[in-house]
């Protein structure tokens, strides 16, 4: 990457973020004009315009949002290169705040846990399991684990640490009543339990052996904020549900719940960590999202 590009970026994710061209320029030392110059010849050389500009405000555009995503991992490549030749960060002390998804939480994350207490004993934490998508920042969140969902805000970076295999399944009461789906095509008969949270609405992505990737259709009657929730109301008999295996395992070898759709292939569900986009990340933070990621490296089942 040439130099001057690599500025341009560093002056459209300082505009972004301080939200006018402005506090921008003034982030990078530049005059409004140098700011608003050097998003022009940005946008000039990507052949996509970024930001929407009033004259009060800037706000991103979706090709603008794409980019600013994909800067801020470029970004926070770059403060991990730094970091590796440089001093690391000082041990983990303090207060680490954190939310996760309550069933996954619950499953999976207290074992990390206790494995982090006891690495760094100058650290407490405080979590919330809770499916609710918070806002870390207006909450004071340290960092979010969550599960199959991105999150548009540009405050935020986001880590993968975990992939799981999803599986489609449903009760046995719910089979005998309604018979079982044979082809992706057949869902739209069934009624499919789907994960809600405000805007976010959950999409089973599937194919069949060999073919492209596609978001089943399937009548949407109930739908639920919350993936224990969603997993009770399938061993309840309600409908079909798209869950990660760590969610189901005990019920499908208890026969409470059955796979569906052996011929088909389902999507991974990804583990992503996001946290408020900071120059220097606090080494609680840094140390508990490596670890995440060290533990949770190997895609499960």
């Amino acid at each position: 990457m040439k130099r001057a590009h690599l500025d341009e970026m560093l002056a459209f994710m300082a505009v972004v973020e301080a939200g006018s061209f402005v506090g921008g320029g003034r982030a990078m030392g530049l005059t409004r004009s140098a700011a608003g110059k050097a998003l022009a010849r940005l946008e000039a050389r990507l052949g996509v315009r970024l930001l929407h500009r009033t004259t009060r405000q800037v706000s991103l555009t979706d090709e603008g949002r794409v980019f600013h995503e994909h800067c801020l991992q470029v970004r926070a490549a770059l403060d991990d290169a730094e970091a590796s030749v440089g001093q690391r960060p000082g041990t983990p002390r303090g207060v680490l705040r954190l939310t996760v998804p309550d069933a996954f939480g619950r499953r999976l994350m207290l074992p990390l846990l206790d494995e982090y207490l006891r690495a760094w004993p100058d650290v407490q934490v405080e979590v919330s399991f809770t499916d609710r998508v918070v806002d870390l920042i207006e909450e004071g969140y340290d960092l979010a684990v969550r599960i199959n969902v991105s999150s548009p805000d540009v405050r935020l970076v986001s880590r993968l640490v975990a992939e799981h295999e999803a599986v489609v399944c449903a009760a046995p009461s719910y089979l005998r009543a309604h018979g079982a789906p044979a082809s992706l095509e057949e869902l739209a008969e069934h009624d499919c339990l789907h994960f809600r949270s405000r805007t976010q609405l959950q999409r089973w992505r599937l194919r069949e052996k060999g073919g492209a990737w596609v978001n089943a259709e399937g009548r949407s009657r109930l739908r639920l904020d919350s993936g224990e929730a969603i997993r009770n109301a399938a061993v309840a008999g309600l409908g079909l549900a798209y869950l990660p295996r760590f969610l189901v395992d005990d019920d499908l070898a208890s026969g409470r719940l059955k796979a569906l759709l052996p011929s088909c292939d389902t999507d991974t569900v990804p583990i992503t960590a996001l946290y408020p986009s900071k120059r220097f990340l606090p080494a609680k933070v840094r140390r508990f999202i490596d670890l995440m990621a060290e533990r949770w490296s190997t895609k499960p089942r």
